[in-house]
């Protein structure tokens, strides 16, 4: 597929797991997307922390632009969305001090209530809306000022992840708004930094770059890099899209298609992390969002993204590495579905194991539960976890693997019952994005957990947002409802019913 001059972009859509470069062509009718390079993204271990190697994502970053150039690709703009919570720190120099902590890293243990004892828990809410996890930004900063003091000191800088690579391609320092806004440090009604917050943190404010909203152009990408990648003159503006990948993928999300029932406008993302909620206009911030840990992150036009966090699909991530890496996630998917219809064929929830009933068709875990943060053998963590919860012992990939399907997908409905009474509003329908979506037994099983039709589609919903916010910014469409029209009719989707 040729890319046009007329209307090509770049992204760079970084997960926990993997990142690559996608080039989007605009016909002025459709989108069609180009894979143009994928790399992976992995923690590095040095001396028990666990760190970003974000030199060797910026170099996979720089070689993709040279294989976009490759292939004729001449594109218009640039965005990065990433990621959130984690950051790097600079120097008076502008130079990186140290590479940045992966946000799963044990240092941020007991953060939460060293912080508690600064500023109550509750007032942090009440001015921010941000669900609380062990590594927000907010704990993250608290553990480096406890243990990497010579680090604190020296820092004069802070810029998140997306914000660092639009660092390095520009030259130019910025916080993005929606990146920013899952650090639990921003006013979500004033969608700025809260001053008391970080007075009682003692956390200076003029660590912090100046401020940008989704699709801001930055200037342009530096003229020595676009040279080195074969651009030479070419003017490629850089702009700042939503940069938090899920702020990407909600714009990246046509609600609304016809014939779909769907008048709710519910997202679940799904990925590492998986991502269920709806846009508001406004931040919800009361009593019941506090008790239910819901969070308002930032979102793109204006709108906020009232969501719950769920522990993703890393849960098979870690499962197939436990497994030697050996098995594909199709092969998983399927262990999983073959001891599901096992189960219920053989009626296994009525049968008796030494006179007790055998809940082997009822293994199911919590994917919040602090045994699947960071384990180091996933498929004995999901083992243990079931028999420490009186549902016997999973034996074999597909029955571990089933109690996480199964698991996962109960935290889905769950959380679902809880944004509709929360927001006051019903969902019929959950649109789901994301490359998790290519996993069908998870599509069925979400339908019938929840009890509600599913959209499943488009995958590439964080590139697909991060190019329109850029068309946008670059005066090629009218803006965001614009760019979901493009989307809508340029991608198909399946729909699933509950079975």
């Amino acid at each position: 597929m040729k890319m046009t001059a007329a209307g090509s972009y770049l992204a760079f859509d970084l997960g926990a797991s993997g990142g690559r470069l996608m080039a989007g062509a605009f016909d002025g009718e459709k989108l069609s997307l180009r894979e143009v390079h994928r790399f992976p993204n992995d923690p590095v271990k040095a001396r028990g922390r666990f760190y970003w190697d974000a030199l060797g994502l910026f170099r996979e970053m720089t070689l993709g632009l040279r294989k976009a150039k490759s292939l004729g690709i001449r594109p218009k703009s640039v965005g990065i969305d990433t990621w959130g919570v984690d950051y790097a720190l600079f120097d008076r120099d502008k130079s990186l001090v140290g590479p940045p902590v992966f946000y799963r890293d044990s240092r941020t243990d007991g953060m939460k209530d060293e912080v508690a004892g600064l500023m109550p828990l509750r007032e942090i809410y009440d001015r921010t809306g941000i669900q609380f996890m062990d590594f927000n930004t907010i704990f993250q900063l608290r553990a480096d000022m406890r243990f990497r003091p010579a680090v604190w000191e020296s820092a004069r800088k802070l810029l998140f992840m997306p914000d660092l690579f639009g660092f390095f391609l520009t030259g130019e320092m910025f916080n993005e708004y929606t990146i920013a806004s899952t650090s639990q440090l921003l006013n979500a009604g004033e969608r700025a930094l809260d001053a008391e917050i970080l007075k009682k943190l003692d956390i200076p404010r003029e660590l912090f770059a100046d401020m940008v909203l989704p699709g801001s152009i930055i200037g342009g990408v530096d003229r020595e890099i676009l040279s080195e990648a074969g651009f030479g003159a070419d003017d490629v503006k850089f702009v700042a899209v939503g940069s938090h990948d899920t702020a990407s993928a909600v714009a990246g999300t046509p609600f609304g298609r016809a014939g779909s029932g769907d008048t709710g406008g519910v997202f679940l993302s799904c990925g590492t992390w998986s991502l269920l909620g709806r846009e508001a206009d406004a931040p919800i911030i009361n009593g019941d969002t506090y008790a239910r840990n819901f969070t308002n992150e930032g979102g793109v036009n204006g709108k906020i993204r009232f969501l719950k966090n769920i522990n993703g699909l890393w849960i098979i991530q870690k499962l197939r590495e436990s497994k030697g890496g050996e098995l594909g996630y199709g092969e998983i998917a399927q262990a999983a579905r073959s001891a599901r219809a096992g189960g219920q064929a053989s009626g296994q929830a009525n049968r008796q194991v030494n006179g007790q009933p055998d809940k082997r068709a009822d293994f199911r875990i919590d994917p919040n539960a602090p045994a699947f943060m960071a384990p180091g053998d996933m498929e004995k963590a999901v083992a243990d976890y079931c028999e420490e919860h009186g549902q016997g012992r999973p034996s074999g990939l597909g029955e571990i693997a089933l109690a996480v399907y199964s698991g996962l997908t109960e935290e889905y409905r769950a959380q679902l019952e809880s944004l509709e009474e929360l927001t006051g509003r019903a969902a019929p329908v959950i649109n789901m994005v994301g490359g998790g979506i290519r996993d069908e037994f998870l599509c069925e099983l979400t339908a019938s957990a929840t009890r509600r039709k599913i959209v499943a589609g488009p995958v590439e919903a964080s590139v697909l947002g991060n190019i329109a916010v850029q068309m946008a910014a670059v005066g090629d469409i009218a803006g965001m409802d614009e760019g979901r029209e493009i989307i809508g009719r340029s991608f198909e989707r399946k729909e699933y019913e509950p079975s």
